[in-house]
């Protein structure tokens, strides 16, 4: 985790609160699901590990400029990811499942769009596939936001400089499930060069236009889980490096988009340690933009905001306590938990015991070992472990975007009762989400907003045409 020192922080901002010139540069992050409350556990976890009571600041929350945001769509006080998505990319509410049109289904262009006509390189990126709700709102117009084929093929016409993400969900097959012709092709004739892997990237040499996706071996949704990361895989930070790297050759400067998708799967999944370790993810993306606006700070415009939260997220449990500190012995996100649990069937002939059940749950979240389990915990994961693996009555469990095996679900419950956090949901809410901001214009963004206003003051504080 990197921090800005004290003496650096304040120098630093008062650079940015002075600065008056137009951005050149600008960053537009975005946590998907990412409320205060997101935010808030990271700080305190951070803190908890260290054996303090308190917060230890993320990067992004010691932006001189902080303030809330209310996310409602046109149509529902509770917006999906695509509505939102559309609100923060083209200052325009729209119906939930929307990409890039209005209430009446009329395109509507986005911040991104108004920045390449201005002159400026744009890229969009994720941590997530490049066609999903947040992104696809930057570039795409398409009624729906399962439309992944349309919308991949919107990407050829925005003519962005730089795409990256882990991949493309349906690229040759339309909504209405026709066959098509592959989206791939279509990249190479509009000029792009299509890289696969962190390796290739590296290796190649760059053409004028790029797309950064994962290898073909590779999980096409989304990036791993920053938990679950190996050697080899992608991240978001290195996808941030690239595009700077592309977009910064461009001496009218650059708008860069950059989605941290992955905070949203977790708390659909009520997975709170794998929801932490990816808003400290994209805390190190912000560290690489960062690292650019103390090159440039009054060129130079940051600004880190949410298109909703996710779960409804509760820190304590009644008991004027927290015990975060428990989260850091999860060793894999609960999807991953849910399939090594499914391979400990398969070594064992689907002949596991109690015991041998014991020990895994030890070994990946620390229960028993680590972590102390009371006997109705003990008792929760046992009965679980009585119905799926002895009496065989398996029914995998399902939220937004996991299945997951029902005792790596118990353990999850079980994981969230020990750090005595609570989940409202697997869904979105309507709670506030946090803006944060550094740099030339940023203090448009003093004062609660509302979403669609973001956009609208990027563009001022940029001078992008209309």
């Amino acid at each position: 985790m990197k921090k800005i020192t004290s003496t650096m922080f304040l120098l630093l901002l008062t650079v940015a609160v002075f600065a008056q010139g137009k951005a050149k540069y600008v960053f537009y992050f975005i946590g998907d699901g990412m409320g205060a409350d997101q935010v808030n556990a990271t700080e305190m976890f951070l803190a908890e590990r260290d054996g303090v009571i308190g917060t230890t600041p993320l990067l992004f929350t010691q932006f001189p400029v902080m303030s809330v945001v209310n996310t409602y769509s046109k149509t529902n006080s509770v917006t999906d990811s695509s509505a939102a998505g559309t609100a923060l990319a083209t200052g325009v509410k729209t119906y939930n499942g929307a990409i890039g049109v209005d209430i009446d289904k009329k395109p509507v262009n986005s911040v991104a769009v108004r920045a390449k006509k201005t002159g400026k390189s744009v890229g969009v990126i994720t941590s997530v596939s490049v066609d999903h709700a947040t992104p696809a709102a930057f570039y795409a117009h398409q009624e729906n936001r399962s439309m992944y084929y349309e919308i991949a093929t919107d990407l050829i016409k925005a003519d962005f400089d730089f795409y990256g993400g882990s991949g493309f969900v349906k690229p040759n097959t339309s909504y209405d499930k026709k066959e098509m012709p592959s989206i791939y092709p279509m990249f190479k004739e509009a000029g792009y060069e299509l890289y696969r892997g962190e390796a290739a990237y590296k290796q190649a040499k760059k053409g004028a236009r790029s797309i950064l996706v994962q290898d073909e071996s590779a999980e096409v949704h989304s990036l791993p889980y920053a938990i679950d990361r190996k050697a080899g895989d992608m991240s978001l930070s290195f996808i941030t490096k690239s595009a700077i790297e592309e977009l910064s050759k461009n001496k009218k400067g650059f708008f860069l988009m950059v989605e941290g998708g992955k905070i949203d799967w977790a708390c659909h999944d009520n997975d709170a340690a794998t929801a932490i370790h990816e808003v400290v993810d994209m805390d190190n993306a912000i560290a690489v933009a960062y690292e650019f606006y103390k090159k440039y700070p009054k060129e130079t415009l940051i600004v880190v905001t949410a298109d909703h939260e996710t779960g409804g997220l509760s820190l304590g449990t009644g008991k004027y306590e927290l015990n975060l500190k428990a989260l850091a012995h999860q060793k894999v996100s609960a999807g991953e938990l849910s399939n090594l649990m499914s391979q400990l069937r398969k070594d064992k002939n689907n002949n596991v015991s109690w015991e041998d059940m014991k020990e895994f749950l030890g070994k990946y979240m620390g229960f028993w070992k680590e972590v102390n389990v009371n006997w109705e915990q003990e008792k929760k994961l046992r009965d679980e472990f009585e119905r799926t693996f002895v009496q065989a009555k398996k029914t995998f469990e399902e939220s937004m975007y996991t299945k997951t095996e029902p005792l790596a679900a118990r353990a999850k419950e079980v994981m969230s009762d020990i750090a005595m956090v609570s989940w409202a949901s697997h869904s979105h809410s309507a709670n506030y989400v946090p803006v944060y901001a550094i740099g030339a214009g940023a203090d448009l963004f003093k004062g609660k907003v509302n979403n669609i206003e973001i956009p609208m003051k990027i563009g001022k504080a940029a001078g992008y045409k209309k």
